[in-house]
């Protein structure tokens, strides 16, 4: 089996989206039958959460996610692409309610697109989880979560709400094909 491991250590934003997309793109044209995306990320920008989630999973062949000690916020939804999702014993997912950065002046109706697009995302982060998360035995509270009241789940609660698979360090093999996706 061919498997190629991408390292993704930084933040969610155009930059990164784009590195991810051509690394990816890379490694399946190199013959990678498996993509293992070990991810350290505080997240980012909604926006390019959601395209890198439905980028990966559309890829013609399985990603694998593996949280290397954190995934935050909009990581979540990066990490839950997955099929298969693993982590390390000393980990983190946190959950925590969305903020914008606004500059300058803005007005009434740019203030109300804002809104309605906060609330989208919140709709859709929830979908995704839900999705990815269902049957587990104990259920997310992701509305909550982003609204108000912040939640880390260790790598036990992420095994109970269904994050994550399994608890794997995920040992590297020497000869492992290697890439990188940081800030």
């Amino acid at each position: 089996m061919a498997r190629h491991i991408i390292h993704y250590t930084g933040p969610i934003n155009s930059a990164t989206c784009g590195n991810l997309i051509n690394t990816c793109a890379k490694a399946t044209q190199q013959g990678a039958d498996l993509i293992q995306l070990n991810i350290a990320t505080m997240g980012g920008e909604c926006s390019y959460g959601f395209t890198l989630y439905n980028f990966l999973r559309a890829l013609p062949v399985p990603v694998h996610t593996h949280n290397l000690g954190t995934v935050e916020s909009m990581g979540n939804i990066l990490f839950l692409a997955g099929s298969h999702r693993t982590a390390c014993a000393f980990s983190k997912f946190l959950f925590h309610p969305f903020h914008w950065t606004l500059h300058g002046a803005v007005d009434h109706a740019r203030m109300a697109e804002y809104a309605m697009s906060l609330d989208y995302d919140l709709r859709l982060y929830v979908q995704v989880v839900a999705e990815r998360t269902q049957g587990a035995s104990e259920g997310l509270d992701i509305a909550r979560y982003l609204m108000a009241y912040p939640r880390i789940l260790g790598p036990q609660e992420a095994l109970a709400s269904g994050m994550i698979h399994a608890v794997d360090e995920l040992p590297i093999p020497a000869d492992a094909t290697q890439w990188s996706v940081h800030a």
